[in-house]
């Protein structure tokens, strides 16, 4: 009986010692309550037959029905294919750039051109996400900067983005562009933290460039990166509506229309509360069962996990 008198005087006595802290992480405590845990009430919408006009606990108990309609659907099939594809495309290309990117830099000696590398690479990341949809649509136009490129080698000029085979392509590249310098900023910080001694010393032992970056570089960050790898799969269904609405359209839905694009337009374009949060819901599962079975893998295999 003495053990919740121990675990309260400990949480007393540390709370006395660090109280600025734990007032400090107030507003953050207060920021996840009020925006995260507090709206999951609303997934009870999933359940029911929701009306505004009767509310989430007056609107008729439905039970899985939306979540029979959707995987029963004609849509279920194709928005989840084009949801994975998308998604693994960027985790084979989209993620290992920003690592590769860190490690040239970090080969780099001349000051100066390291840092108009870097200023140039995160400059996309802070463009607006409007501007740089605008950006892709103009160039990619019949008569954009890359079909005029192709019409110059002796191709004919089509407008990308009306092809469905070519949007893929088009948005793993720009996310590519748009994010591989800010994402290459956590690298080189865990490159710095590296040891500079293990470095001397495969040099003394004769160790060229390559050797050192596949036998000090790369298990140096590897932690990092698993960390980050275990963050990505927890979001791997999560693809960006944003930029997908930006740059679809109805000739491109077969190849293009994602989870989350898909929940925007039965939500708010055609007001199904309820289907579209099954869905989302659906997503959010199958986010979270990734997001277990990556940090149970990266900590059986690499020692490194989120908890």
């Amino acid at each position: 009986m003495a053990q919740p008198s121990t675990v309260k005087n400990r949480f007393v006595r540390d709370f006395m010692l660090n109280k600025y802290l734990y007032l400090m992480m107030l507003p953050v405590l207060a920021y996840y309550v009020v925006f995260h845990y507090a709206p999951m009430y609303g997934a009870l919408i999933a359940f029911k037959d929701y009306s505004p006009m009767k509310g989430i606990l007056g609107s008729d108990w439905v039970g899985l029905k939306h979540f029979e309609d959707f995987f029963r659907s004609y849509y279920f099939v194709r928005i989840l294919k084009n949801t994975l594809l998308i998604s693994l495309y960027s985790l084979l290309f989209e993620f290992p750039a920003p690592i590769i990117l860190a490690l040239l830099i970090n080969e780099v000696r001349h000051r100066m051109f390291k840092r108009v590398v870097q200023t140039i690479t995160y400059m996309p990341y802070f463009i607006s996400l409007v501007v740089i949809c605008g950006i892709i649509t103009d160039f990619s136009n019949a008569d954009g900067l890359i079909n005029r490129l192709f019409t110059w080698l002796g191709y004919d000029g089509q407008a990308m983005l009306q092809k469905p085979g070519l949007f893929r392509p088009i948005y793993i590249s720009s996310e590519i562009w748009q994010r591989i310098g800010w994402e290459s900023i956590i690298y080189i910080a865990a490159l710095m933290s590296i040891d500079q001694e293990q470095y001397e010393a495969a040099r003394m032992d004769g160790a060229g460039r390559f050797k050192q970056i596949v036998y000090i570089t790369l298990p140096g960050i590897m932690p990092t990166i698993a960390i980050m790898l275990i963050l990505r799969m927890g979001n791997l269904l999560n693809v960006g509506f944003e930029k997908i609405i930006l740059l679809y359209n109805p000739v491109t839905y077969e190849t293009a229309d994602v989870i989350s694009s898909f929940v925007y337009r039965k939500g708010l374009l055609e007001f199904g509360w309820s289907y579209s949060s099954a869905v989302g819901l659906f997503n959010s599962a199958i986010n979270l069962i990734l997001l277990v079975s990556a940090n149970a893998i990266s900590r059986r295999v690499s020692k490194s996990s989120l908890w």
